[in-house]
């Protein structure tokens, strides 16, 4: 299979011959050296394009390339970047192929329906997608054989719009696919490869695209193509669009239809993992695959068993996929026989009761055919084991559900600041980042002065000060705010107060508006004009949730409310660029779930990992990760007797915390100006964080544990499958 020549290449002079092949790979996504080339190329072209370096090579002119071919400054760079990028595309010396050197050629498949890698690829809604993306550059970064398989989403995720009423607009914006790194894969013919997915009484087709994160390739299927009819061709059009059938047809073509890209493709993984139950379908795509090549259904059960990996990521019963057994049928009618099945029996494959009834569960289904499964921190493996112990009905105890757990982690080159990456390299070592995820190697964080440390920190914080005033000036200068949207958007903050901090979806077990439970005193801490406060938010709720657009409303229209003092501002649209600036540059990262709702919440790691201390309920990874000295908790993991009554008694206890310990701490300054007290939190914030809750050791984890078992067992069962072949008969 080949890719089509990207349309850029012609322009583009002889000697920068590998510019495009850059600009096509998201490895300079984390990669500083290769940044900064792009920026060297045309800046301000760089910050139209949003930081897109396709766009950006697609409206450069040929002039200002052919003067950068003859610019000995930028030539040095490109070569230098070049260099970097073959010696680590080579391979050479990576942790997998250098610890499991014969495990190269056995190819691991993750499934995930959002892959969060950059925003000039808006194909994620959320924490779930950065996870993914993530995941898929750690998996570059260590070498591992890993093939990612998700949608392409033409229209991507929203964009978010609050007008002056404060009510939530989703506006959908179709993705020109010449104008992002993407490429079509072709067959042997020159025409784009396409496979088929049989969807009731007819075919659907699928075309291929490929998205190359460093070493890894990601394969994203989409259905807006000729051959399908128009209805067909919006299946892949929106990320968690649609009613339930939409949501049913979108999830055949992610798991069966991504086995048959895989197929296409002649990759044939070893290990297959399913990120969420969104994919699950894949294990029957796999089991009728075996029973069709000659094994009975229970023996293709069990060899599908063997080789994959399930995560699940929602602790709330509701967020699970459950489809109606009518629809099972009206999709599926076709397709039990070629597993070996019964209408019956195919049902019970993923029937599980929901108290409310019986349905056909995606979790469940991924459950009894995964030989590993995992929540995604300590206290959600414990969660997960006591809410599917029904999975298990001969288990008498929820501590024996073969339910693990790893906790997520981060990609540090992704989400720690330039200025903090610059400030590692001078007191830790240019090499810094390849010993990140060994705790003893942090304990030498101490060796950081206080005062370049804050220096780098306060830096940060005018950083994002400057991002909020431009971007509502440019809102402004277009006719797409009014003064008092200006004033909501936080053009009158004061970089020197007190800055907190809340960025995340707004679904409603989030709390967003647990600080407002009582105004008039929040009031007086946000308005003390010796210690102020203020507090940025930030967040999309789903399209179809209104409760959570009315959290949105409600704390907008308190933006503008001048007895705050200007000290509330929501900063509408919040994406991964908005999402650097935010954890990198606040003071104070606020998470207040209602408890156990939070399966591990990321956010706060990536504000951690920037000295940002974390202000939360010890729910998710806060539950592990806070030590007493590396932020504040607040609230009591106990029963309450109602949820107005919980959130009462977490709002007392937040209000107290910010009164009497974190206020407090920040504006305890030496003669200097320095809050030395603040800063030994910010450096045990980073000390604590930056091994353990690191992307590299969660795939590290994922390999050891999971991985090389599985590729191992199917390493197993091809020979077993080799030596029956091989018998002579008789």
């Amino acid at each position: 299979m080949e890719l089509k020549a990207a349309p850029v290449w012609e322009k583009v002079p002889p000697r920068l011959d590998r510019l495009v092949e850059l600009a096509y790979n998201l490895w300079w996504s984390w990669h500083p050296e290769a940044r900064v080339l792009f920026k060297m190329l045309d800046y301000p072209l760089w910050k139209e394009t949003g930081h897109n370096p396709v766009k950006m090579l697609l409206a450069i002119s040929p002039e200002r390339l052919q003067a950068v071919a003859r610019d000995p400054a930028f030539l040095k760079q490109y070569d230098a970047v070049v260099m970097s990028f073959e010696t680590e595309m080579a391979n050479g010396h990576l942790w997998f192929p250098m610890r499991y050197p014969g495990l190269m050629h056995y190819p691991i498949a993750y499934f995930s329906a959002e892959f969060g890698i950059h925003q000039s690829l808006p194909i994620y809604s959320g924490g779930l997608g950065i996870l993914s993306g993530d995941h898929s550059k750690e998996a570059s970064d260590l070498g591992l054989p890993f093939v990612g398989v998700g949608f392409m989403y033409p229209q991507g995720y929203f964009r978010q719009r609050i007008p002056p009423h404060g009510w939530q607009e989703a506006i959908y914006e179709q993705i020109n696919p010449a104008e992002v790194p993407v490429r079509p894969i072709t067959g042997p013919d020159g025409e784009p490869l396409v496979i088929s997915v049989q969807m009731d009484d007819h075919p659907v087709y699928v075309e291929v695209w490929r998205v190359q994160v460093g070493r890894v390739n990601l394969y994203l299927m989409d259905t807006d193509i000729e051959q399908n009819a128009p209805w067909d061709r919006e299946l892949s059009a929106r990320l968690y669009g649609g009613d339930q059938e939409m949501r049913i047809k979108q999830e055949i073509i992610l798991g069966i239809g991504g086995v048959r890209v895989l197929r296409a493709l002649e990759i044939h993984p070893a290990a297959w993992h399913l990120n969420e139950g969104h994919s699950a379908f894949l294990v029957l795509e796999r089991i009728r695959e075996l029973v069709q090549a000659g094994l009975s259904f229970e023996e293709a059960a069990d060899q599908v068993r063997a080789t994959t990996i399930f995560t699940t990521h929602t602790p709330v019963p509701a967020g699970h996929d459950v489809f109606p057994f009518h629809l099972m049928e009206k999709y599926f009618w076709h397709y039990w026989g070629e597993m070996g099945l019964d209408r019956d029996r195919f049902m019970a494959l993923g029937a599980y009761d929901q108290g409310w009834g019986v349905g056909f569960n995606m979790t469940a289904l991924a459950l009894r055919y995964s030989g590993w499964r995992n929540g995604v921190s300590r206290l959600h493996g414990e969660v997960s084991r006591r809410m599917w112990q029904p999975v298990w009905p001969e288990l008498e105890r929820a501590e024996d559900v073969p339910i693990t757990s790893i906790t997520n982690g981060v990609h540090l080159p992704t989400w720690v600041a330039g200025a903090m990456d610059r400030l590692y390299d001078r007191y830790l070592g240019s090499d810094w980042l390849e010993h990140h995820d060994d705790p003893l190697f942090w304990e030498r964080v101490q060796e950081i002065p206080d005062e370049a440390l804050w220096e780098v920190h306060l830096y940060l914080k005018r950083k994002l000060m400057a991002f909020i005033r431009e971007r509502a000036r440019r809102k402004r200068i277009r006719g797409e705010m009014n003064p008092e949207q200006v004033l909501a958007a936080g053009t009158f903050l004061d970089p020197e107060a007190l800055t907190i901090g809340f960025a995340r979806r707004f679904a409603t077990y989030k709390r967003a508006t647990l600080i407002f439970h009582d105004i008039e005193r929040l009031k007086r801490i946000l308005n003390d004009p010796y210690r102020p406060v203020q507090i940025i938010f930030a967040g999309k709720a789903h399209p179809a949730d209104d409760p959570g657009k009315h959290l949105i409303q409600y704390i907008y229209n308190l933006t503008k409310d001048p007895s705050f003092g200007g000290r509330i501002a929501f900063l509408e649209d919040y994406d991964m660029h908005m999402a650097h600036y935010l954890v990198q540059g606040v003071d104070v990262w606020l998470n207040n779930p209602r408890p156990p709702r939070e399966a591990s919440g990321t956010s706060g790691m990536k504000a951690s990992i920037n000295g940002v201390p974390n202000l939360s309920i010890l729910d998710g990874w806060w539950a592990e990760g806070y030590n007493g000295a590396n932020g504040w908790a607040f609230g009591r993991n106990r029963e309450h007797e109602s949820p107005e009554a919980q959130d009462a008694a977490d709002a007392q206890a937040l209000y107290r915390v910010l009164e009497e310990e974190v206020v407090p701490l920040f504006y305890q300054r030496d003669a200097d100006g320095v809050p030395r007290a603040w800063i030994r939190v910010m450096k045990e914030a980073i000390r604590s964080t930056m091994p353990i809750f690191s992307t590299r050791r969660m795939v590290k984890e994922y390999t050891e544990r999971m991985y090389v078992p599985a590729i191992r067992n199917a390493i197993a069962l091809r020979e077993a499958a080799e030596r029956v072949l091989t018998v002579p008969p008789g």
